[in-house]
């Protein structure tokens, strides 16, 4: 899409068509949308006041005093003190009058008028006026640099009748440049006129590209400047570095001012921290604050860990060290009572010592009842083997000096004979050597009687 510059063909503006490159000084330049064109309004009540704008973005109004119909991009050719001055209509109709009020512009008799539209004459005598201003700009800033004046020329802008040059400047001092003028006037054969602006005003002339990525705001569509402070930058938690918070103007960015409404309604929610938490671990110092989180982080001189505390916790402990209190930590506080670990233990003790006496007698039970199943088991296998043996003859002298000592069960189970054993006995293998009844034949003493005053039984 063309630019709205240059004259009609017919029905259509021509345009220099440089799809927003414009070559012919800047004419996309703080652009208004007209929301109010397509409506149908009375001519006899249409605002007379136009907005003309010229090279780099200025603007300026003029009164439509003979009611020239006009179109959005018209080349027209408006009245100057010296002279007359070719600009194109940027804004008409009410929005002008907004635009009035909000500059506090005057409609009064000093608003200068619009003669008529341009033709192809004037915009072709224009164009060659505008190839001055380049050589003009350098051929001055060369006799500034000569005169040692502490000023920075910006820009050049000849007048349409090519009999005044307007010199824009900027500069941190007031700067004595009457001899300057003398200079320039001899120089160029122009009247010289210098107009002072700021670095702001200088940056959106020069346009740029700023550090988010997009072409500058003071050359696009900011057309009044506010002040900008420091402070603005300090309730958004922003570094106090003036290399990132600096434009291309080397002036505060005027960004900052944009979110700043929204940064004081939130902290009005914040609490002021004009002295470090007191608390039982130590002094906690805040350290950063999450305004639309309501978030504060706090940390301890000797702890290089952050605690994040909301804002309702960070009143309560406010309020706390007012009234000569300190919570144990940031997060609780009332420490808890710890009970001593053997207290706490008690009863598993108690537990553990009744069932460990418990296991003992069963323990003890359980092997007695072993050992006497093992004599038991012993005394029957020994019975088995030698049906005529007392059982309990073997342990009676086993068993004396230690009645708990423990059988051997292998004891005279499996034993081999000694076949030396009772060798001169005549009587070893005779079946009948233990009957009370054989001649010759030992006493059972099985039978023997427990009076120890009977008399044995007589031999046969």
């Amino acid at each position: 899409m063309g630019c709205a510059c240059g004259t009609k063909k017919g029905d259509k503006i021509g345009g220099c068509n440089n799809n927003g490159a414009c070559g012919t000084g800047g004419c996309n330049k703080m652009n208004v949308f007209d929301w109010l064109s397509n409506m149908d309004m009375p001519v006899e009540d249409k605002f007379d006041v136009v907005e003309i704008r010229f090279k780099n973005g200025r603007k300026d109004f003029y009164r439509n005093t003979e009611k020239i119909r006009l179109t959005t991009g018209d080349a027209v050719i408006i009245e100057s003190l010296t002279g007359h001055h070719l600009g194109h209509v940027s804004l008409q109709g009410e929005l002008v009058r907004l635009q009035m009020q909000k500059k506090k512009v005057a409609n009064d008799d000093e608003i200068k008028k619009i003669y008529r539209i341009a033709h192809q004459r004037d915009l072709e005598k224009f164009e060659e006026v505008k190839k001055r201003d380049n050589p003009t700009l350098y051929r001055a800033r060369e006799i500034i640099k000569q005169y040692k004046l502490a000023m920075k020329l910006s820009d050049v802008e000849y007048q349409a009748d090519n009999t005044k040059a307007t010199f824009f400047y900027s500069a941190e001092d007031r700067v004595d440049f009457r001899e300057l003028i003398k200079q320039l006037a001899a120089e160029f054969k122009v009247r010289v006129e210098m107009r002072q602006i700021s670095l702001r005003q200088e940056a959106g002339r020069l346009g740029g590209i700023g550090v988010c990525g997009r072409e500058l705001c003071c050359s696009t569509w900011l057309s009044d400047f506010k002040n900008v402070a420091t402070s603005a930058a300090r309730y958004q938690n922003l570094s106090l570095n003036p290399s990132k918070l600096s434009g291309q103007c080397g002036r505060l960015k005027c960004c900052l001012n944009y979110e700043l409404e929204t940064y004081m309604d939130a902290l009005k929610y914040i609490p002021e921290i004009e002295a470090p938490l007191l608390t039982e671990q130590g002094e906690a110092r805040l350290q950063k604050t999450d305004i639309f989180r309501k978030i504060m982080w706090f940390g301890y001189k000797e702890d290089n860990n952050w605690y994040p505390l909301n804002v309702d916790r960070v009143n309560e402990i406010l309020l706390l060290n007012k009234e000569g209190k300190k919570p144990a930590t940031l997060q609780i506080d009332k420490e808890e009572v710890r009970a001593p670990l053997s207290t706490l233990n008690s009863d598993l003790e108690s537990m553990d010592k009744k069932f460990r006496n418990k296991a003992g007698k069963n323990k003890n039970r359980n092997r007695d009842k072993r050992e006497q199943n093992r004599n038991v088991g012993d005394a029957n296998l020994n019975q088995q083997q030698n049906p005529n043996r007392n059982p309990n003859q073997g342990n009676a002298n086993r068993n004396t000096n230690n009645p708990n000592a423990r059988p051997n069960p292998n004891q005279n189970k499996g034993q081999q004979p000694n076949p030396n054993q009772n060798r001169n006995n005549p009587n070893r293998n005779n079946p009948n050597r233990n009957n009370p009844n054989r001649q010759g034949g030992r006493p059972n003493n099985k039978n023997k009687p427990n009076n120890p005053n009977s008399t044995p039984p007589a031999s046969v």
